[in-house]
């Protein structure tokens, strides 16, 4: 095959060695709060003031994180490979953007961004939002973190099983793999018949699924994984 089209999906391992916590750090971000206090619109209905501080200080991280390896070789992959790259991540920082991939596709939305809880107008965040800021289209004091938190449907659904349906290549790289929809991608690649690959530092509750595992760091697995697909 020429030029297969690869869909790859990224999750919380791959910017963890960029000093970006994951819901499993003990004594990190998410240890101090409870999920459903700062990921939930019900938390955010209860206390704005906490969730905006919450992704404040994400955001804060995220600005000052800097890619890895790993970021860098997907950028790589979608600037060299002559097939479609499709790159759908769970995380909400700009790594992937800032080592150079292009057309990002953000399922769980971005820190960079603001939503309008009113008109669903979105805009470029503040480093640090307040509540009750207003929404720049339609005036109102209804502006939140463009995240979708738990119980809530994530984005561009329709575009990325799309994808799935016609790739020849399935990547997952740190992601645990028990957050539904992205765990069933894995699924959906292989009704297909595409290759299906994952990469983690420790196995998924998925990774049975997968045709083939590379267990390791990231910034190790995922150039090496690279190379060898610009090599084929």
């Amino acid at each position: 095959m020429a030029h297969p089209s690869i869909v790859i999906l990224t999750g919380a391992g791959i910017s963890a060695e960029s000093g970006l916590g994951t819901f499993r750090d003990e004594g990190g971000l998410w240890a101090q709060h409870r999920i459903e206090d700062v990921a939930t619109p019900e938390g955010f209905a209860r206390n704005p003031q906490l969730v905006v501080d919450f992704y404040n200080t994400r955001r804060a991280q995220a600005h000052e994180a800097v890619p890895n390896a790993g970021h860098a070789a997907l950028a790589r992959l979608q600037a060299e490979h002559k097939g479609e790259v499709l790159l759908v991540t769970q995380n909400v920082d700009s790594l992937h953007e800032k080592a150079g991939s292009r057309d990002v596709v953000h399922m769980h939305g971005a820190l960079n961004s603001a939503l309008c809880g009113a008109c669903d107008h979105r805009w470029e965040a503040p480093l640090k939002m307040k509540v009750g800021e207003a929404c720049p289209r339609c005036d109102k004091p209804t502006a939140r973190p463009d995240i979708v938190w738990f119980g809530e449907m994530p984005y561009y659904m329709d575009r990325i099983e799309m994808a799935l349906a016609r790739a020849d290549i399935f990547a997952a790289i740190g992601t645990s793999g028990n957050v539904y929809p992205a765990a069933g991608f894995v699924q959906m690649a292989a009704h297909v018949g595409a290759r299906t690959v994952e990469m983690n530092l420790d196995p998924s509750e998925t990774v049975a699924l997968f045709e083939e595992t590379r267990p390791g760091k990231a910034s190790v697995t995922v150039p090496e994984w690279v190379g060898d697909i610009l090599a084929e």
